[in-house]
């Protein structure tokens, strides 16, 4: 049986390296013919077809489908609408669905929580998103729940994924650039490769219900998350400035902190970065 990505990037293409390691058979919607190539080159079966398009995708698509992961992320410079893209987008999957199928993953965000300064929030926090990303998010993950595949569609609460050639504001740090941000804000974390254990995890259990957060548990204030790159790099101490009235209505709310206790409870997944020192560790390692 196989394994269907839409979205194989940051994060799809590690599950369905973790996927193809232990024998699976991955398959992968793309848009152009030229990533198409790229993922055959790493024994995925990659089809060409657009996302919003469903009468463009080839017929075998969903052919032995057992799980289907929708981590697809949003380009900002496509000129589309997010709401289009994560909705309607799921929309068109879910419809082409057939029955056999036994489990939908939906990779979704922390962003739904919205506002919640410095509280802990779990899955029964009330989820009032602000921002375009974590309505079109939410509305997913409705749409998911009330489906047919409801009793088999789990929602991955991501928070900030980082990993190797991406760590948040490592520019700034590397140019001695202040931060523009709350040095005492929390950011909530997980590292690609832990993130795709999760998924990978999931696709190996009997068919289940669930929304689960997915970060680290470990909520660390911004001042020593950047600390500690400018020491594993040797450089200075970073400095931060306080930002603009409209800077702040881009970060509002992201200073929670995302509890991981009912992931920890529900997979028996063991991290292999439990927090960002271990990640970003190894991530500097790798790039020296």
């Amino acid at each position: 049986m196989a394994k269907l990505i839409f979205g194989c990037g940051y994060l799809g293409l590690k599950a369905a390296e973790l996927w193809t390691q232990q024998g699976d058979s991955v398959r992968a919607l793309t848009r152009s013919a030229g990533r198409a190539g790229e993922l055959k080159q790493r024994g995925i079966d990659a089809q060409v077809g657009q996302l919003l398009e469903p009468e463009t995708w080839p017929a075998e698509l969903f052919a032995d489908v057992e799980t289907v992961l929708f981590s697809v992320g949003f380009d900002h410079s496509s000129g589309g609408k997010i709401e289009d893209v994560y909705v309607a987008g799921l929309r068109n999957v879910l419809a082409k669905c057939p029955g056999t199928v036994e489990r939908v993953i939906y990779i979704s965000s922390t962003g739904v929580y919205g506002p919640c300064p410095g509280e802990i929030v779990t899955e029964e926090t009330a989820c009032r998103p602000q921002r375009p990303g974590g309505k079109a998010s939410l509305a997913a993950e409705v749409f998911l729940r009330l489906s047919p595949f409801g009793d088999r569609g789990v929602v991955l609460r991501l928070a900030g994924i980082y990993g190797p050639d991406r760590i948040p504001r490592i520019r700034d740090v590397r140019e001695g650039k202040p931060i523009t941000a709350h040095s005492d804000g929390f950011l909530n974390l997980i590292h690609r490769d832990d993130a795709a254990a999760v998924v990978v995890a999931v696709s190996q259990q009997p068919p289940f219900s669930a929304t689960l957060n997915v970060s680290d548990g470990q909520p660390v204030p911004r001042r020593e998350f950047y600390r500690e790159i400018a020491r594993l790099l040797n450089l200075p101490e970073p400095t931060f400035c306080e930002p603009t009235p409209e800077e702040l209505q881009q970060t509002r709310g992201s200073d929670k902190r995302v509890s991981a206790d009912k992931l920890r409870e529900t997979m028996a997944v063991i991290l292999q970065y439990p927090s960002y020192r271990e990640g970003l560790a190894a991530i500097v390692k790798s790039e020296h």
